[in-house]
């Protein structure tokens, strides 16, 4: 019973990675009708800049801040200068700039940080008294910041003009032009805020995988399995999602496959989901009248 708890709990903590990246890939999807497959790679090398900052002596915390500052930064740029530009091109061309994309930035990280696995600082002290025998510190804490991530977006969305103008963007561009509404700038804030909560993910996610170009590409699997259980449509559902695939993973490598074979749970909800309930367990089912 004590190792179901420690395989459950833990999952927990891994889903909120996944969360976190899973919201970042429905606020885009929102936004461009596309998948960033290269999102996690975003993520990465945010997570860099985090690292390059701590090694020059900059405080943990203050670091964050500065890196979600960058990733935020990074994501208005792309979303202005590479995404813009191909927004009415054909689906498959949307497809190949994410993915060029995706090689760029690994390709980049690894150019300018080489290829050597490096450790990643935890602020979470070792022996804190909010470790157990069920979840260490460091789980705890990752943990919190991502409810805190995910309150704050919601929050955002729910209690901001600005969050309901981005809603209002995303969902019905054409109506939000007519009532004054500069629907590129809420696409390009959205990207930035997507480009910001995958970077927590990165950074949360460094000091378990240890530091390096390929650190995310797992993670964004798990993170587009949850936004796909979901509802990729729905940013709270996908987060809810990406708990759930975390909780998945953690039982399924323990009891029934093995860690060897865990990643491909991921694999299978996506299949399994996109033939039995396309919309995700929380997104709406669209109809066309033809």
């Amino acid at each position: 019973m004590q190792a179901f708890l420690h395989q459950l709990l833990s999952g927990i903590a891994t889903g909120g990675i996944y969360a976190s990246l899973a919201l970042a890939l429905v606020m885009i999807h929102q936004a461009t009708h596309h998948i960033n497959f290269a999102q996690g790679e975003l993520a990465m090398f945010a997570t860099y800049i985090a690292w390059t900052l701590v090694q020059a002596g900059v405080p943990y915390w203050a670091a964050f801040v500065l890196t979600l500052v960058f990733a935020f930064a990074l994501g208005v740029f792309l979303q202005n200068v590479v995404l813009r530009p191909v927004q009415n091109a054909p689906f498959f061309s949307v497809v190949i700039v994410f993915i060029g994309l995706l090689v760029i930035f690994n390709s980049l990280a690894g150019w300018i940080f080489t290829y050597t696995v490096k450790t990643f600082p935890s602020p979470f002290p070792i022996r804190a008294w909010y470790g157990s025998n069920y979840l260490s510190p460091h789980e705890v804490g990752m943990t919190a910041v991502t409810l805190v991530v995910l309150v704050l977006v919601f929050a955002f969305f729910r209690f901001t003009n600005l969050g309901l103008a981005m809603r209002g963007a995303a969902q019905n561009p054409a109506a939000s032009r007519l009532v004054g509404i500069s629907v590129g700038r809420m696409l390009a804030l959205g990207a930035g805020l997507a480009g910001a909560i995958g970077a927590v993910a990165g950074i949360m996610a460094a000091p378990i995988l240890y530091l390096e170009p390929n650190m995310m590409s797992g993670i964004l699997l798990y993170g587009l399995a949850g936004a796909v259980l979901g509802g990729i449509d729905n940013p709270w559902g996908a987060a809810l999602g990406g708990v759930m695939v975390g909780v998945l993973e953690n039982l399924a490598g323990a009891y029934v496959v093995g860690t060897e074979l865990k990643l491909s749970v991921a694999l299978l909800v996506i299949i399994f989901v996109l033939l039995f309930k396309p919309s995700g367990l929380f997104g709406r089912s669209i109809v066309v009248r033809v």
